[in-house]
């Protein structure tokens, strides 16, 4: 396998439709949503310390996640979202190294990094990736980056 290119991006790639196509096939909305919100301009992912980044192999969009202030807690946590990988680029640690870049930027400025997954996979990717499972009512997985 070629390598794979991780970048910060500030627009959505033209071949986001090509993965909104297929994780729609697979009955994921997610990245529906990530278009419609960031032409509505309710989530760009601009705020201070957010970020949207992108996996590319060859040129192609592969995967893609966001990094975003955690609406539903205070301080200090980030929360990641809309994070989506093509199938036939799943494992292939694309994703581990997509998340892995997101969270190393989350390190800069939170102290924890959640998460809301509803699925048997994603539960499963997010354990590899050192997340932990937590019970709360907006977050299923749990990374502490700080001891303080």
């Amino acid at each position: 396998m070629s390598q794979v290119d991780i970048q910060r991006i500030t627009d959505l790639p033209p071949q986001i439709r090509v993965l909104e196509k297929e994780a729609v096939g697979e009955g994921f909305r997610f990245l529906t949503r990530l278009i419609a919100e960031w032409h509505s301009g309710v989530n760009r992912f601009n705020a201070p310390d957010e970020c949207l980044m992108a996996a590319y192999r060859n040129q192609q969009l592969i995967a893609i996640g966001g990094l975003s202030v955690d609406p539903y807690v205070e301080k200090n946590m980030a929360r990641l979202r809309r994070v989506y990988v093509r199938a036939s680029s799943r494992r292939h640690h694309v994703g581990q190294v997509l998340v892995r870049a997101l969270v190393a930027h989350a390190a800069l400025r939170f102290q924890n990094v959640c998460l809301f997954t509803d699925t048997a996979d994603g539960d499963a990717f997010y354990l590899r990736c050192g997340f932990m499972r937590i019970d709360h009512d907006h977050a299923t997985h749990l990374i502490c980056l700080s001891n303080s």
